[in-house]
């Protein structure tokens, strides 16, 4: 009876650890969920693992490919069922509540004195939650306007440069004059509204979230935060000048078109080149250009893409290593190749590859400096006030079935609504 009750117990006890990836005799097993879809992008992760492996027997790396699709209800449903990998892979927008909620480990005294160094504060605001930090951010992208060179060179408006961009209102007379009957100066693939609306709001010093000094949350959507909603309402709406039938695109729709030179510009993310050199006709010129600047000049608001560690991991040190390793300089550098994104760390920003003319690489990497914490990036509720309230008041505002003072009172009231139930 003895020996039978010893069995279960080293049985009970062997259960126990094998959640953490480990055995006592065996080296100690991290998962990294990595959310990596371009080739590229999954190639370079993947070499990274099999080289940390290769030179770290003690500590194996298993990568797990995820989806930005489901992502977010993947992690909660794995952090309820206490299945979350060790490293997760997500972005800073999707941390609040996550690292509220004690899914996430404090990584304030776990990181080297190296990484925390080489990325700038702004950067870390974004994983900064309360006093603790949440995520390591290490790529990021702007929002580029993406031309027809020829067009545009053809044309004879001015090109403008980091240096020299637009300004909201030249950028809208620009449009307008590059359109014609069935041709249109710009197109905004607005799937997502929320998002490219509030970050480039900050351009012109929109802020809509503001924190009060009892830590609560209110919307107030005041002039700052007109100047970029009415100029995509008023070029689709009253000018004509940007195409109606891609506001509810994803910006993977747009590029037929744009291609087929039915629109001059399209606002995108800059990790959509890859597709454009994928893509683009033979023959085809094409340019990256700045978004346009404002009152507080080429800001922009972004998440970037970040890796967590599990609360739950019993091996965070190891996880936090392995970090380390994958997010030195030149590895950030092959990461933000693979994606066509800007690295968050300085020392990677200055290689020569993220300097070039080709491809855009240059004037991507000229906006960095003007990257800023996208403007919920901690607001909690934000996702459901994403989905409920501002999605569809967007939508409705850009396709002109409601006006400017409809969309601030939908923004605020309903919003605020929302939000106090985060912060009772």
């Amino acid at each position: 009876m003895r020996t039978r009750w010893i069995v279960v117990l080293l049985l009970l006890l062997a259960g126990c650890t094998s959640g953490g990836g480990t055995s006592a005799d065996g080296p100690v097993t991290l998962r990294f969920q990595s959310l990596a879809w371009q080739e590229e992008s999954i190639e370079a992760n993947q070499e990274l693992v099999k080289e940390w492996n290769a030179t770290h027997p003690d500590v194996k790396v298993e990568y797990v490919q995820g989806s930005w699709d489901s992502v977010h209800d993947q992690l909660l449903t794995s952090f309820e069922g206490g299945e979350a990998p060790d490293i997760i892979h997500d972005a800073s927008d999707d941390l609040a509540d996550f690292a509220y909620g004690g899914y996430l480990a404090d990584l304030t005294d776990l990181l080297p004195e190296r990484l925390k160094s080489d990325i700038p504060q702004r950067s870390w605001d974004t994983t900064t939650f309360g006093d603790g930090i949440y995520g390591v951010p290490f790529l990021q992208e702007p929002r580029v306007l993406i031309a027809n060179a020829k067009w545009l060179r053809e044309s004879g408006v001015r090109i403008p440069t980091p240096e020299q961009p637009w300004s909201w209102a030249e950028f809208r007379r620009i449009t307008e004059q590059l359109s014609d009957d069935g041709t249109y100066g710009v197109a905004w693939p607005l799937k997502e509204p929320v998002s490219a609306t509030l970050n480039l709001s900050l351009s012109a010093g929109g802020q809509l979230f503001h924190r009060g000094s009892d830590g609560k949350v209110t919307i107030r959507f005041e002039p700052a935060d007109h100047t970029v909603p009415r100029t995509i309402h008023d070029q689709a709406n009253t000018d004509r000048s940007a195409s109606p039938t891609t506001l509810g695109s994803g910006g993977s729709d747009t590029l037929p078109g744009f291609f087929g030179g039915k629109y001059a510009m399209v606002l995108l993310g800059f990790s959509y080149r890859q597709q454009i050199v994928q893509q683009a006709p033979k023959g085809f010129e094409w340019q990256v250009l700045p978004a346009p600047a404002g009152a507080d000049g080429l800001t922009q608001g972004v998440s970037p893409q970040t890796l967590s560690v599990a609360e739950d991991s019993p091996h965070k040190k190891e996880a936090v290593a392995f970090l380390d390793f994958l997010l030195r300089p030149p590895n950030m550098v092959r990461l933000a190749l693979g994606d066509w994104m800007l690295p968050t760390g300085t020392q990677a920003l200055k290689d020569p590859a993220l300097h070039t003319a080709k491809d855009g690489w240059a004037t991507g990497t000229a906006l960095a400096a003007h990257l800023r914490p996208a403007p919920a990036q901690s607001v909690r509720g934000y996702p459901e006030w994403k989905d409920k309230v501002a999605t569809p008041a967007f939508q409705e505002y850009y396709s002109g079935a409601i006006g400017l003072g409809e969309l601030r009172e939908r923004l605020e009231e309903d919003g605020n609504l929302v939000l106090a139930r985060y912060q009772r």
